[in-house]
């Protein structure tokens, strides 16, 4: 599979390109210059062949999150098959763009120019020329102009004999990292993948699209997702921060398991308690990175005073693993990721109906279900397992409005201990049992004389 990089300076319309050429909205698209800043790829087709593209951030003057933001772009560029460049057709060529172009030419790959913006009939290109990249296509990314003529030269690039390792076959795992800002999610992921692969910087909310990362831990694929810093909903008054954090709860909804990085020297703080909870209520497998642990002293007490405030808080998730690590150091990073996929199987634990109706008998045996307004025990007939991901079970009863929430909370943990499910959301629904007598009559409709 070929890799198409688009690269640019900011606010040319890169990410709204990347968008439209896949078909979804997966970068953040925004006003504001410099909204992408690491590097965002995705896999589409272009006419019939498939093609990875490279969305990059866009260059501007230089300054330390720049310079970082042009490493990540030019290693883009190292890994690209193709490279598209985007100018903004309604500005003038910038020193940017002739720089850029100017690089460009080193470079022995196709390099394609795109002058996006271009909805105005009368707009010329023919200025675009002075960059030396051959034949500067007009197009609208927003509006979809001139995109089919492009794409045309593009895609016979694409059918070359593909020269990128094939693909695994097996179904990834999809891991999300998330946690409040400045927390070091991308400094744990850069440590993963032992690569400088994402932005870094002491000041507080660097990533801001959610950047997802095939990768191979031993052997098993993964899709590795970094996010956005969520904090308090309430304080964020900027529309961009809404979105990324947007952006952040999509990437929990797409995950299957769940990494909250939280910082050392302050954990569990009451966001890091909504994030937790907002992953356990999407029925995602959670684990929390206690980040930083290399600089605590009092380390004992840490991990007490952690797991008594997630006792207390998370009453409906017994024992969610906690994994001290130093992303910066790289300690404990195989027993994180060997949580991972010990929880991953938990996860996708499927129980047989037969133990599961034994179990339901011996828990009715050792605490009888409360009585009924008729005065009889509230019937448990019968439990099956109806789904994984997370393991949800059916419980019939023909009262299910006399089955209060502490007796199902017992029946909960029960489940938990006998067949070795901590760790993870379950979920219990008490399905109706209907009387097939309920709607029949005794006796047959007297019809009445006139």
């Amino acid at each position: 599979m070929k890799t198409i990089a688009i690269v640019g300076r900011t606010n040319v319309g890169k990410s709204t390109l990347f968008n439209k050429l896949c078909h979804k909205k997966l970068a953040i698209v925004h006003d504001r210059p410099g909204v992408t800043r690491d590097r965002k790829e995705a896999e589409t087709v272009i006419g019939k062949t498939p093609v990875r593209l490279i969305d990059t951030a866009g260059l501007e003057n230089i300054s330390s999150l720049a310079k970082a933001m042009w490493q990540q772009t030019k290693l883009a560029l190292a890994e690209a098959d193709i490279i598209l460049m985007v100018v903004d057709g309604r500005s003038e060529i910038s020193a940017l763009d002739r720089q850029l172009a100017k690089d460009l030419h080193k470079t022995a790959k196709p390099v394609f120019l795109a002058v996006n913006k271009c909805e105005a009939q009368n707009l010329s290109v023919t200025d675009f020329y002075q960059l030396g990249l051959d034949t500067p296509y007009p197009i609208s990314a927003e509006h979809n102009l001139g995109l089919k003529e492009l794409l045309s030269r593009i895609e016979p690039l694409c059918q070359e004999k593909d020269t990128h390792q094939p693909q695994e076959t097996s179904h990834p795992l999809k891991l999300a990292v998330v946690g409040r800002p400045n927390v070091g999610k991308s400094t744990l992921i850069n440590s993963l993948l032992q690569q400088d692969r994402l932005l870094t910087g002491p000041e507080a909310g660097v990533t801001r699209d959610a950047i997802t990362i095939p990768w191979n831990w031993k052997g098993k694929p993964i899709l590795l997702t970094d996010t956005a810093g969520l904090r308090k909903y309430g304080k964020i008054d900027d529309d961009l921060e809404r979105i990324c954090g947007q952006d952040t709860k999509n990437a929990i909804d797409f995950a299957e398991v769940v990494v909250l990085v939280l910082d050392a020297t302050q954990p569990m703080e009451r966001q890091d308690l909504a994030i937790a909870s907002t992953v356990l209520e999407e029925g995602r497998a959670l684990i929390i990175a206690l980040n930083k642990w290399d600089i605590i002293l009092n380390t004992k007490e840490i991990l007490s005073q952690l797991k008594d405030k997630m006792q207390t808080s998370f009453q409906q998730v017994k024992n969610i693993p906690v994994i001290p690590i130093s992303g910066q150091n790289g300690t404990n990073l195989d027993k994180l990721m060997q949580e991972v996929f010990r929880i991953y199987t938990l996860w996708n634990k499927r129980i047989p109906t037969h133990k599961l109706n034994i179990f339901l008998d011996e828990i009715k045996q050792a605490h009888p279900t409360p009585l009924a307004r008729n005065g009889k025990r509230v019937p448990m007939k019968y439990m099956t397992q109806v789904k994984t991901r997370p393991p949800t079970f059916v419980i019939f009863t023909s009262n299910p409005d006399y089955l209060p929430d502490s007796y199902m909370r017992y029946v909960s943990n029960g489940l938990r201990k006998t067949f070795d499910i901590e760790g993870v959301p379950i979920r219990i629904h008490l399905r109706k049992r209907e009387n097939p007598y309920e709607h029949k009559s005794t006796k047959p409709e007297r019809k009445l004389k006139k």
